[in-house]
């Protein structure tokens, strides 16, 4: 599984090197420079906690989603297994998360189909969350409204038919007529049974619960950024506006399923600082820059060191791992 990947992780790495020097040489590099250096950099630690909160949330939602369709792991393991995944952030709609369930496979033997739509329950939850956050500065500004609703509505609509046992088996039904779908039938019905669990309303307010907060730790991050720059060099970023731009920013890139949002979300949080803060294009671009490096490649170097500790502790080799998805 991780050898599949590496490849895109690669690419996802170039593809966000390369955008970073087109996104410097708008603002203009040297500008830039002076922008960083106007940067109060003694407080980026504090923001690398934030970060890490939302990663320790986001644990609690995947504790939970475990705990609700009955796999039992040991906390230290699922720990490192769910960090591990942050590796794969780069990858298109994040799809590589589904890599904690290979290892979860590897390391208790817990079916792929069982516990992939775990990944789902997660990015659903994650959206409604970012909706919540947004919609409040999206009101405020009078921007994004419209992408927001239509996101929104699209997954309440989702949560809908999966949670019609009626509706969903309808649609199962007429799949298994394909004859490649009906030769999976049984993982299809089993992941069906999982996801089902997971989107019934106690467990889907709970889910919620955990994201708003995780996602609002991120928001957190981003307003401190903001406003930690030099007094006379940038205009003052409340937490409305803050937790508007991070949140629809990571929903906008999310929707194009570039890895990790890589572009998208960058340039729609220094477009949006511009546009609606009047902030220059070098400290715009400068806070987006530091945020980024924050909360998306922070968390690609937390799996990193994750999948290092996992691989000590579990005597496994990652190379050794299945793609079978029994």
């Amino acid at each position: 599984m991780f050898q599949k990947y590496k490849k895109r992780i690669i690419y996802s790495i170039v593809f966000g090197a390369l955008f970073y020097l087109a996104l410097s040489i708008y603002a203009n590099l040297n500008d830039l420079m002076v922008a960083f250096s106007k940067f109060n950099w003694y407080i980026f630690p504090l923001v690398l906690v934030l970060s890490f909160l939302n990663y320790v949330s986001r644990f609690l939602k995947w504790e939970y989603y475990t705990k609700v369709l009955n796999i039992h792991i040991d906390r230290k393991i699922s720990f490192m297994i769910f960090l591990s995944s942050f590796i794969m952030a780069i990858t298109p709609g994040k799809v590589g998360e589904v890599f904690k369930s290979y290892l979860l496979k590897e390391h208790n033997g817990t079916s792929i189909s069982k516990s992939a739509p775990i990944v789902l329950a997660e990015r659903i939850t994650d959206f409604l969350s970012l909706i919540f956050l947004s919609m409040i500065g999206a009101i405020l500004f009078g921007y994004g409204t419209k992408l927001i609703i239509i996101v929104g509505i699209f997954f309440v609509i989702l949560i809908i038919i999966i949670s019609s046992k009626k509706i969903s088996y309808s649609i199962i039904g007429l799949l298994e007529k394909i004859n490649f779908v009906s030769r999976v039938s049984h993982k299809i019905h089993e992941a069906y049974d999982s996801i089902y669990q997971m989107i019934r309303f106690r467990q889907l307010v709970i889910a919620l619960l955990l994201s708003v907060l995780a996602w609002f730790f991120e928001c957190m991050g981003f307003y401190i950024v903001a406003n930690s720059f030099s007094a006379a060099s940038i205009i003052h970023v409340d937490i409305f506006a803050a937790t508007f731009i991070y949140g629809f920013a990571t929903i906008a890139g999310a929707v194009t399923m570039l890895p990790g949002g890589l572009g998208a979300t960058d340039a729609s949080i220094a477009f949006l600082l511009v546009s609606l803060k009047n902030i220059s294009e070098n400290i715009a671009v400068a806070a987006t820059l530091i945020i980024r490096v924050a909360t998306l490649w922070f968390a690609v170097i937390v799996g990193i060191i994750a999948i290092l500790i996992y691989q000590k502790i579990s005597h496994s080799n990652l190379k050794d791992i299945a793609l079978d998805t029994k």
